[in-house]
């Protein structure tokens, strides 16, 4: 009969079981949309097409980006296993040919067909008789199949079914990718933080290894500084400056790794900021003066007491002044200003430097990030001096940030909460 031919009884009987099965699979989109494990989404997925075509069996393949088969990834009934270990050709199938095509399939007589592949129902022990398999296909992409096998007791599958099944594929699609999409985010989670562990271990041993021979080095070089004269006493000069060097970047490394492990701890007391602004500032002058440079010093006229750790404070505000006269170049200049702003103050060292990018800005106090590729930056460091930094201004329940232009400088400015005198 035709649907032309339908009486209205019917027309309406035909109309309210779409719309159930729309309200089915509109529930199950919403459990869909919530499972973001693949395995288990797979089954629910094969559960509910059964259901919702009214068959013994069905399946999941998806196609393996690899080989280019089908392998099935869910199946109903107690041989799961089993089965996920067989591998569909693209080529030869039913499924192959869905995926190639891109089109819904429905095969009344299994066993008549020549694409039929058996070794499915040699495995399980299962007897297909008849078959509707649907594409799964996300933006322009076929994923898969979704499959739905014998019709219960000797019903035959009916366009409704193939629309509902269709329908459902649709919004399993979806569901199936943004499972993946979320099973390598965390696969690439675990491997980036099994790379973090391993560069922290690398940073513990190496500083640790590292620590005693540069002593024992800058030991016997102060003692040849002193019975040295001439070019050989300039030679040792080089060495204990490289020394120098280096034991400052195991200081960096140290200081680094105790602020992630939380071992780091404030020796607080109450400090005259002003006074140890202008000390610091007083070191790095002769530094910045020799490269030309002009510093600043702006302070209010109030004293400002603070309630800090003096030595990790003073690392702070010289790794932002060490900063400032390296990437500053001759005739530049530099401001050290202080301003206090309500219950706390704020601490700012500005250059007329090269500035820095916009998109490397938010990045700049990540460990190791340097806004110059490794081997062809112009300027030294290991790009600790910044995240130390912000680690030590956190553990005081201050802030950091940085405004900058390129080519016109920067501005870096950390806060500290003030004392009521």
């Amino acid at each position: 009969m035709s649907r032309e031919e339908w009486t209205p009884e019917e027309k309406v009987e035909v109309l309210e079981r779409r719309i159930a099965a729309l309200e089915r699979i509109l529930r199950i989109s919403q459990i869909l949309t919530s499972t973001l494990q693949l395995e288990p989404l797979l089954q629910t997925i094969t559960q509910a097409a059964t259901e919702l075509t009214g068959t013994e069996a069905g399946s999941i393949m998806l196609v393996d980006k690899n080989t280019g088969e089908l392998r099935f990834e869910a199946v109903s009934g107690s041989k799961r296993e089993e089965v996920k270990r067989i591998t569909v050709p693209l080529e030869g199938s039913i499924a192959g040919w869905i995926v190639r095509e891109g089109k819904p399939l429905l095969i009344p007589d299994a066993r008549k067909d020549p694409r039929f592949y058996t070794q499915v129902d040699e495995t399980t022990d299962f007897k297909t008789r008849s078959i509707l398999g649907v594409p799964l296909q996300v933006r322009g992409e076929i994923i898969g199949v979704l499959e739905a096998l014998n019709k219960t007791g000797d019903g035959v599958f009916t366009q409704d079914d193939m629309h509902t099944l269709s329908t459902l594929a649709a919004h399993a699609a979806i569901a199936i990718e943004n499972a993946r999409l979320v099973t390598e985010i965390q696969r690439a989670y675990e491997e980036l933080s099994e790379l973090d562990r391993l560069k922290s271990d690398f940073v513990a041993i190496a500083s640790h290894e590292l620590q005693t021979p540069l002593t024992v080095i800058l030991g016997y070089a102060s003692f040849l500084k002193k019975e040295t004269t001439g070019a050989a006493s300039e030679q040792v000069d080089a060495v204990i400056q490289s020394a120098l060097r280096l034991r400052s970047l195991i200081d960096d490394m140290v200081n680094l790794r105790h602020i992630e492990t939380g071992e780091a701890e404030l020796e607080l007391e109450q400090l005259l900021l002003n006074e140890l602004v202008t000390t610091i500032t007083t070191e790095f002058a002769s530094l910045a003066e020799a490269r030309k440079q002009n510093v600043g010093l702006k302070l209010p006229s109030q004293p400002l007491l603070v309630e800090a750790d003096r030595q990790k404070l003073h690392l702070v505000l010289a790794n932002l002044l060490s900063n400032a006269i390296k990437f500053t170049p001759e005739g530049g200049r530099i401001l050290v200003a202080v301003e206090p702003k309500g219950n706390e103050v704020w601490v700012s060292v500005r250059d007329t430097g090269i500035g820095i990018p916009p998109r490397e800005q938010e990045r700049i106090f990540d460990r190791f990030y340097q806004v110059e590729p490794s081997l062809t930056r112009r300027f030294e460091g290991m790009g600790l001096g910044l995240s130390i930094a912000k680690g030590m201004v956190e553990l005081h329940g201050g802030r950091i940030w940085v405004e900058s232009v390129e080519g016109m400088g920067s501005s870096f400015t950390f806060t500290l909460p003030l004392l009521e005198e």
